[in-house]
């Protein structure tokens, strides 16, 4: 979290520069300021570099064995596993540990670094076999409604927390759930305190015998038309196995879940606290991108007064 005091620093030196300011009238200790900054931003640069070298993506088939699930990455995307996933979104995102994920999957040009992007992550709750008979007679008109009249009380609890409150701003896509492949998606636009652009919560749940296969991801909403030209093919991405499927259900044996599909749509309001965390990557990518051209706009003035300086003879 201490890297976002960085940015105000940024900006105003970086205003600074550009309002002409030389570098002889600059306040004692300014320039080694400065050099910190440009340390800082090199320092990052060299962390991703070093990073995106260490990740090793899967495409094809991939074996879910926790949850008796396969993905089948197709081109243009690809699979990150489990332990490097949680390496990232820990490490390098700042979200809390959370080892219930299985992985990510990711656009086939996108990194942890990438500026406008998104990611899919994946877990698995098995809360067992969802009911789906109510998913063409829910009204999620009437249940957005009732989700932004009981959002109060939820904020309270997320103040209490510590975590910022948020928002229901409304539907980005309207709940759609496939009868034949037994998934359901969605999507929600999310206001969060203090974050300037509107946040997209997209939802992806694929109903198997005993329990969903979960794939969620946190983005701005400007990034909307990129999931959507990819989501029919994130969709058929994920499968459960034989013996494991929706229709492999056994009414003698297996369990039901409390939730029908309409209660999965409306219980799943950003319920793990890492995802929250998801929007620190854009805010550390800006910053470094304003140290990285905060660095090299210095450098550029200190040539050309260096330069002028020396045709005038000024020493």
């Amino acid at each position: 979290m201490r890297t976002f005091t960085l940015l105000p620093l940024c900006l105003l030196m970086a205003f600074t520069c550009f309002a002409g300011t030389s570098p002889k009238k600059k306040p004692a200790g300014q320039n080694k300021e400065e050099d910190s900054i440009a340390a800082a931003g090199v320092a990052f640069l060299q962390f991703a570099d070093s990073v995106n070298k260490a990740l090793k993506y899967e495409t094809g088939k991939v074996s879910l064995p926790s949850c008796n699930a396969a993905l089948n990455i197709p081109a243009g995307f690809k699979f990150l596993n489990a332990a490097q996933s949680q390496f990232v979104l820990h490490d390098v995102w700042g979200n809390p540990s959370d080892p219930e994920v299985l992985g990510m999957i990711w656009p086939e040009n996108n990194t942890p670094f990438t500026d406008t992007s998104y990611a899919f992550v994946i877990s698995y709750d098995n809360i067992g076999y969802v009911k789906d008979n109510d998913a063409k007679s829910e009204d999620y008109g009437k249940m957005m409604t009732d989700l932004k009249a009981g959002q109060g009380k939820e904020n309270e609890e997320r103040t209490k927390e510590g975590y910022p409150t948020i928002e229901i701003i409304g539907w980005a896509e309207q709940p759609y759930y496939d009868d034949k492949q037994k998934v359901l998606h969605w999507a929600r636009e999310l206001k969060f305190a203090n974050h300037d652009a509107n946040t997209l919560n997209y939802e992806v749940r694929v109903l198997g015998r005993k329990g969903v296969l979960c794939l969620e991801a946190v983005g701005d909403m400007n990034e909307l038309p990129l999931v959507n030209n990819d989501i029919n093919a994130v969709l058929g991405m994920a499968s459960f196995t034989p013996g494991n499927r929706y229709s492999d259900y056994n009414s003698g044996t297996d369990k039901v879940a409390e939730y029908t599909v309409g209660g999965l749509v409306a219980g799943a309001i950003l319920t793990k606290v890492g995802f929250w965390a998801i929007l620190l990557k854009f805010a550390k990518i800006i910053i470094a991108g304003i140290i990285a051209a905060f660095y090299g706009v210095r450098k550029w003035l200190t040539g050309r007064d260096r330069k002028r300086d020396e045709g005038s003879g000024v020493a």
